[in-house]
């Protein structure tokens, strides 16, 4: 069954794998040239693993695949999404020995309480197990961890806690079985959870959360105990690991976390606050459920940027119904958990899973891959419920049990189904962007990816049929609420590159929505964007409207270094003002003084401008960023540049 579920599975995504880049896979992988390697040496691979834009740990192993898919491939996105789904399989395989385990485990408490028999010539719990990893290779709302490129971090961080689970149950179910004392079994555990999370956080910090999974296993399955059947005395080596690998240094992240997040600078780019965050996550957790379970294509739209931000508990109302609801099941994990534990467990692990992406930090409010492992939780949970894998053939055949079974194959029919749509639809660009602009009719970003996609197809041919098309999502995503400045810009982009005449309109917005709200990172790549084109003259801008922009901008409080960055190459590159353009890229180093590719350029600046000895200074300071070689052939080049004594003239 394992078997037909990974082949189905591979199948059904195999369309798929002819897509091509979306969203974040642009700053991580088509823009991001540090994982473009041509070589192999740790020079190259120290730069690679230290590219990452997404987050300050870098994520260098999942940067590292990335650097490899490139040396072997280049950009074509087919092998970047095959070694996607290869993780997926793998995981896939991971998902079922985890749940056999747990489904024996839990077995194990009492005959009353098993949920499925072990023994004899059919594994039942292992066909339970099958249908629980069957189903969640097929779930559409993990779509988006497989066919969207940069969300092989997710999937590779959770192949590491798939992995350090499988190693904690297996000690702890060695200890509960030694005779000798179980102190093997307790390596097994700790070795497992403390080798697991390092090697997971490598690829994502979603691996943190391995050790809150395991204490719940711990919690509802064994008990903290040193025997079976439960009751037995407590095992104190268990709670001393869980107080070194979980509480202390829980303590110590919250410590670390919490006096940022209470700064209003944390919620500066964000059109909520950790208010109105908690509120909507509730909402939010509780759809994750149904789109996990009961699936529409509308759901599952990728792009979630029309969300409505609950701001009370009564607006809207349902706020309050999620809240209750959510209560409700955190009060079910405790009520269950010896009666139906692995009901229990799969609860928890799925509310578990949301403590991090679904609490206090300043994240976008909404992304499908986050219930990676979430979704791996409810179908612990219903799976056995729907599937009951009794002792008794007589049981088995009631039409009770006959019904469960029949609502278990709809649902695998259905995430079947809605996998195959998605998929298909994932198969090239254009029907890509179509399919998730229709999803989203009330997306900014939906609509824009569509007349973005529209852009491209058209190779900037004022007769191509699809500039025509672009006009209509572009102006309806600027429209939008909420809506950044990439809709103006991609218009703007657009006419330019093509010589058509640029409505003052599209300008009147762009700036009027840089005055209204800080820069986030979208409104700060399309000024990147028309900066690039106007430097590499192939956009002939007007200098005012530029300037009102970056104006706007920058009149907010503590402009990010990498706006601060683009006005310094506006203003050297472009307005010709090199005093202006020095100080912008100084300022941008003081804002984020660990990012190389500003004291690259500020060298550079200096040099031209023969400021050597400023340059020679910059030179030092760049030099003790140079980890592992990755800048060292950057400090050649500027080396190069510089005189060889002070005081001789330039090369």
């Amino acid at each position: 069954m394992l078997c037909a579920a990974l082949l189905v599975t591979a199948l059904v995504y195999s369309p798929g794998l002819s897509g091509s880049w979306l969203f974040d896979d642009y700053p991580n992988i088509v823009d991001n040239q540090g994982i473009q390697i041509k070589s192999i040496s740790t020079a190259s691979l120290t730069r690679a693993a230290l590219s990452s834009p997404s987050s300050s740990f870098k994520r260098p192993l999942a940067s590292l695949s990335f650097a490899a898919n490139y040396f072997i491939g280049g950009l074509d996105p087919y092998g970047w999404k095959l070694f996607n789904l290869l993780v997926h399989l793998l995981n896939g395989i991971l998902v079922f020995l985890l749940a056999r385990l747990l489904l024996r485990s839990a077995a194990n408490r009492s005959v009353a309480q098993a949920s499925c028999t072990c023994s004899g010539r059919t594994d039942q719990c292992g066909l339970v197990a099958a249908l629980i990893a069957g189903g969640w290779l097929l779930l559409p709302i993990n779509v988006t961890a497989v066919l969207y490129v940069v969300q092989r971090m997710e999937s590779m961080a959770n192949l590491f806690v798939l992995l350090g689970l499988m190693g904690y149950v297996a000690g702890r179910r060695r200890m509960l079985h030694d005779t000798g004392g179980g102190w093997r079994g307790l390596v097994l555990c700790m070795s497992s959870l403390v080798a697991a999370t390092a090697a997971g956080l490598l690829a994502k910090e979603t691996a943190v959360m391995l050790p809150l999974y395991a204490v719940l296993v711990e919690w509802i399955v064994f008990g903290f105990t040193t025997a079976r059947p439960a009751g037995s005395r407590t095992d104190w080596r268990i709670a001393a690991l869980f107080l070194a690998v979980l509480v202390f240094p829980m303590l110590a992240g919250l410590a670390w976390l919490l006096p940022a997040l209470f700064k209003p600078l944390a919620w500066a780019t964000r059109d909520f606050t950790m208010h109105t965050r908690l509120l909507s996550e509730a909402r939010i957790v509780v759809d994750y459920i149904d789109w996990t379970l009961l699936p529409i294509p509308h759901q599952l739209s990728f792009y979630h940027d029309d969300f409505r931000i609950s701001s009370s508990l009564l607006a809207p109302w349902t706020t309050l119904a999620c809240v209750l609801a959510l209560f409700a099941l955190a009060a079910a994990v405790a009520v269950l958990r010896k009666r139906r534990p692995l009901v229990a467990l799969g609860l928890a692990l799925f509310l578990g899973c949301h403590l991090l992406t679904g609490t206090v930090l300043p994240l976008e409010l909404i992304f499908e891959h986050r219930n990676y492992f979430a979704s791996f939780g409810l179908l612990l949970a219903v799976v056995p419920l729907l599937a009951p894998a009794n002792a008794h053939p007589a049981e088995a055949a009631s039409p009770l049990a006959l019904a469960r079974n029949a609502l278990l194959g709809g649902l695998l029919l259905l995430w079947t189904g809605e996998t195959a749509m998605t998929a298909m639809a994932w198969r090239n660009p254009v029907s890509m962007a179509e399919s998730l602009a229709a999803r989203a009719p009330d997306s900014p970003r939906a609509q824009y990816e569509l007349g973005r996609t529209y852009i491209i197809q058209s190779n900037y041919d004022p007769a191509s049929p699809y500039t025509r098309l672009a006009y209509t999502p572009l102006e309806r995503a600027a429209a939008l609420p909420n809506s950044s400045i990439l809709p103006e810009q991609a218009l703007i982009f657009m006419n330019a590159r093509m010589h058509l005449p640029i409505k003052d309109a599209w300008w009147n917005s762009l700036v009027a929505k840089l005055r209204a709200h800080k820069p986030g990172v979208q409104d700060e790549s399309s000024l990147v964007a028309l900066t690039q084109c106007i430097r590499d003259q192939r956009c002939d801008l007007s200098k005012g409207h530029m300037l009102q922009a970056f104006q706007a901008a920058l009149d907010h409080p503590e402009p990010s270094a990498r706006l601060l960055a683009t006005y310094g190459d506006y203003a050297w590159n472009v307005l010709d003002e090199k005093t202006l353009g020095l100080d912008a890229t100084r300022q941008a180093i003081e804002n984020k003084p660990d990012e190389p590719a500003y004291r690259i350029t500020l060298i550079r600046m200096l040099i031209a401008l023969g400021h050597y000895n400023q340059a020679r200074t910059a030179m030092h300071q760049l030099q003790t960023l140079n980890v592992g070689g990755r800048l060292t052939s950057n400090i050649d080049e500027l080396q190069a540049l510089l005189p060889r004594t002070p005081g001789a003239s330039r090369p």
